[in-house]
């Protein structure tokens, strides 16, 4: 519809309808306002044809691949590359849609991969799938910002993912240049926050960018490292700081990714942590070293940074924070006393586990939300249920405990009915 309006607008000033400030104020306007949803939906669709296409067209010139002359095959390797060469030209130059943009991108996108591939082949050019995926990454980043596509920073991020899974792990060294190809991101993400900051596209980056973190974070540190879930649980610290930023303050829970991963995660690893098997055999059969303490002290500074942050800026006193920003730092504790005795760091643990639970429970009646509520009664049931297989109370214990849980979830969930009841009236 917007397209329509601006091819609209010379004629408006012909007819002196509207001033040409007015009609360059208009035409500015709708050059650079959200896609609609209908608009969105054509992007998507299109960006999946292009996939199909171009994967469609691979297909083909395998299946002949070996009975074509080197000159032939050449010439079909370069082929992909420059039709959607002169498709983007001519996209940039007519200054065409959001759709044209983000659909000739991931033709090009795909037909760099494609023209490495081939051009590797059939000189034979040594390499393992790192590196070409490394090159592919990098050529397709000046395009990504030439057309300003967010499917080019979607699939940027997705595949600095699976470069970093394939240099990271099963492998010595660290995947440095994997977070080269996250700083590379990062100008789009902030210009999407900035002038596009309750859109949908800008959700899936709040999701996928912690996400693809919390996947890497496992190649920077050994993995018969002491350390490591407690390295993971201020990752997941760092991310609920950021999730509590006022940054977020207007969106919706869901578009919160960074706050629900941080809860998740902590949630889930601090289970893990109560358990007999990580005191007893885990944590006191393995060691750590100097660059997985300086990993640790990286995200857990930084994680105080943001929350004397988010003290300064909302005026707040020691007394109003929240367990989950600082959950990181009773880890460090309980660590440092699980060297000492390993009953004590677990039995700390499962009071926690508790906390956490009573906390996320006490959140959820306050702010009338049913899920969050509900998880924290999950938290507890879970614990239990972990109790039930690796202690020896007596089946009546256990028994009492899962009705007590079972209890608790129809007495809360009534009690904030109720409570939500007499605030609408």
């Amino acid at each position: 519809m917007s397209s329509k309006i601006v091819k609209e607008l010379p004629k408006l000033v012909d007819a002196q309808i509207i001033s040409p400030e007015t009609a360059k104020a208009i035409e500015h306007y709708y050059r650079n306002s959200p896609d609609t949803k209908s608009n969105s939906l054509l992007t998507i669709f299109g960006v999946l044809g292009a996939i199909l296409i171009g994967l469609g067209i691979i297909l083909i010139f395998a299946h002949n691949w070996d009975d074509l002359p080197k000159t032939a095959k050449v010439t079909l390797a370069f082929l992909p590359l420059v039709i959607c060469q002169f498709f983007t030209g001519y996209t940039i130059v007519k200054q065409k849609s959001t759709v044209w943009k983000e659909v000739t991108g991931t033709f090009l996108f795909f037909a760099i991969g494609a023209t490495i591939a081939l051009i590797s082949q059939i000189y034979n050019i040594p390499g393992n799938l790192g590196h070409f995926l490394l090159t592919w990454i990098l050529l397709s980043v000046p395009v990504l910002y030439i057309l300003n596509s967010n499917s080019l920073a979607l699939l940027h991020l997705i595949f600095a993912t699976y470069y970093g899974v394939e240099v990271g792990y099963g492998k010595s060294g660290y995947p440095w240049l994997y977070l080269l190809l996250i700083v590379l991101f990062l100008p789009h993400y902030y210009q999407l926050c900035k002038q596009h900051s309750k859109s949908n596209i800008t959700s899936v980056f709040h999701w996928l960018l912690p996400f693809s973190s919390t996947i890497m974070l496992g190649a920077f540190f050994s993995g018969t490292s002491r350390l490591g879930f407690l390295i993971y649980i201020s990752l997941f610290g760092l991310f609920y700081n950021i999730g509590t930023l006022s940054f977020f303050k207007e969106h919706r829970l869901i578009k919160n990714g960074y706050l629900i991963l941080g809860v998740l995660g902590t949630s889930i690893l601090s289970l893990i942590l109560s358990s007999k098997w990580f005191w007893l055999e885990f944590y006191q059969a393995n060691h750590s070293n100097t660059s997985d303490l300086i990993l640790l002290l990286s995200l857990q500074i930084t994680s105080l940074i943001l929350i004397g942050r988010y003290f300064q800026k909302k005026k707040k006193d020691l007394r109003q924070i929240n367990g989950f920003q600082v959950l990181f730092l009773v880890f460090d504790l309980i660590f440092l006393l699980g060297l000492t005795n390993n009953l004590i760091g677990m039995i700390l643990t499962n009071i926690v586990v508790l906390l956490m639970g009573a906390l996320l429970i006490k959140n959820g009646s306050q702010l009338s939300d049913f899920t969050i509520l509900n998880y924290g009664l999950m938290v507890i049931a879970v614990l239990i249920i972990c109790r039930f297989f690796d202690t020896n109370i007596s089946f009546v214990i256990r028994g009492l405990l899962f009705i007590a849980v079972g209890v608790g979830f129809f007495y809360a969930n009534y009690i904030l009915v109720q409570k939500t009841k007499n605030n609408r009236s």
